[in-house]
């Protein structure tokens, strides 16, 4: 009993001394027997204030019995049994779902067409009737609670909109041609492959309608720079001009990485009910089909786009992509302002820039800023991280950024090659990528320039007008 006693009594449990040991626990010396505390009624905890009910049950209990006469040991505090306790994210979610569930009606009837039918009640759940009107007027957002109001609201017939995401066919297209996407496969230059997903016109009509009358009335973080109205590469680049250290990480798969439940909470937060914001959030990701090919026989390509997620390649996914990372931004921008730097992203791309006492920092700050990524439920493409320096060419989504904002001097030297060669030899025989728009292809990187370095844009702008575009 010495090792399971203490044991025991570690882990806050009595244990009482049964008959058949009774001589070999009078047969030790010194050791204190572990004795109950009496039993007392409900009636009467419940009756007495806290204070004065224990201070009667510690009064009321009995002396400790010693088997030695010569030293009595004082009673030791038995321990209470330790206990597992959730972080505040993890009760937050738990009192969230609790929440949400006491909003879940379930109805003898349907209460709505396409109402989902619960698993194991015989009858059909009501997921409309946790909306909030008031949230979503303040917004400025379309009010509307079920499919067919949804429907009215997109002007798309029901059975449209129900096809439109794959309701018959269990949430995800059978084969290529049934779905309601143009996929196609680009090489990355780092390695690997990404999934270009362009929306159909039917569908396509409703992701603009979604982008322009929902998602655009929602802001994003000040921090975030990446297809947002009024900010560019230019108002990405400029708060890190001149900083003697800049940080640069890449989020892997960032569309892919946002799934399906992530959308579907955004559009619950602004105050839409669960029914709205699963067809909203149906129809803004993609489920690829089961019958795509790999793409140069890799199989492992698949694996960021088997679940349900953001297509890149949709009007709506980088207005999604922008308020799923406002947390990552919250965040990121605290962490860098307590370290005296400054944080901003262009899509995936993560820069954070500072004087140089952020560079003695360093090894404190990138594990921090990837413990927080990772919190997020985001990735970092470690290949693709990189801390410059006020010597080196710094540049931040294709932005030099030492002195200014300006364009990196090869990339204009390119560019201007190409120019050169199509007033000499014809522009047919510069299309080395073969570009559908060729013209418009090299007038939007002239822009980008002009739009950087406008002296350098003009000059190239002069070479692109001397084009003979019929050679």
């Amino acid at each position: 009993m010495g090792f399971f006693g203490w044991l025991f009594r570690w882990l806050g449990w009595s244990a009482e001394p049964r008959d058949d040991g009774a001589a070999q626990e009078s047969s030790r010396p010194n050791e204190e027997r572990t004795l109950h505390r009496p039993s007392e009624s409900s009636a009467d905890r419940v009756s007495q204030p806290p204070m004065e009910r224990d201070s009667q049950s510690v009064a009321s209990l009995p002396p400790i019995v010693s088997t030695s006469e010569s030293a009595v040991r004082p009673r030791r505090k038995l321990l209470k049994r330790p206990k597992l306790t959730g972080t505040w994210r993890d009760q937050s979610r738990h009192d969230a779902r609790k929440a949400h569930a006491t909003f879940v009606e379930v109805t003898g009837g349907i209460p709505y067409r396409y109402a989902r039918f619960g698993s194991g009640t015989g009858r059909y759940l009501d997921l409309s009737q946790d909306g909030d009107d008031a949230r979503l007027q303040a917004r400025g957002l379309p009010a509307f609670r079920t499919p067919e109001q949804l429907a009215d609201w997109l002007g798309i017939p029901l059975k449209k909109v129900a096809w439109l995401v794959h309701r018959f066919t269990a949430g995800r297209p059978n084969n290529v041609e049934q779905a309601h996407y143009h996929f196609r496969w680009l090489k990355k230059k780092s390695g690997g492959w990404r999934l270009i997903e362009s929306p159909k016109q039917l569908l396509k009509q409703a992701q603009v309608k979604i982008l322009r009358e929902i998602l655009d009335h929602i802001p994003t973080h000040s921090a975030a720079h990446g297809f947002v109205t009024g900010r560019s590469i230019v108002t990405n680049a400029k708060p890190h001009v001149g900083h003697a250290t800049l940080v640069k990480l890449d989020l892997s798969n960032f569309y892919a990485t946002v799934g399906f439940s992530r959308v579907v909470a955004l559009f619950r937060a602004v105050g839409y009910s669960r029914e709205a914001a699963i067809w909203l959030g149906l129809l803004t990701t993609s489920a690829i089909p089961g019958n795509m090919a790999f793409p140069g026989r890799d199989p492992y390509a698949f694996d960021p786009y088997l679940r349900r997620h953001l297509p890149q390649g949709a009007p709506t996914s980088p207005a999604l992509a922008n308020l799923s990372a406002y947390r990552l931004d919250l965040r990121l921008a605290g962490l860098s302002k307590s370290f005296g730097a400054t944080y901003t992203r262009y899509a995936d791309d993560l820069a954070i820039s500072g004087s140089a006492e952020l560079a003695s920092g360093l090894r404190v700050l990138i594990p921090l800023v990837q413990q927080i990524i990772r919190g997020e439920r985001f990735r970092v493409n470690k290949a693709k991280r990189r801390v410059l320096r006020a010597h080196q060419r710094q540049s931040i989504a294709g932005v030099v950024v030492n002195e200014k904002p300006n364009v990196a001097r090869d990339q204009f030297d390119r560019l201007k090659a190409t120019l050169t060669n199509c007033m000499r030899l014809g522009p047919s025989t510069q299309n080395h990528d073969q570009v559908e728009d060729f013209t418009a292809h090299l007038r939007g990187r002239i822009a980008h320039i002009q739009q950087l370095n406008r002296p350098r844009g003009d000059k190239l702008l002069t070479l692109f007008e001397r084009i003979d575009w019929q050679r």
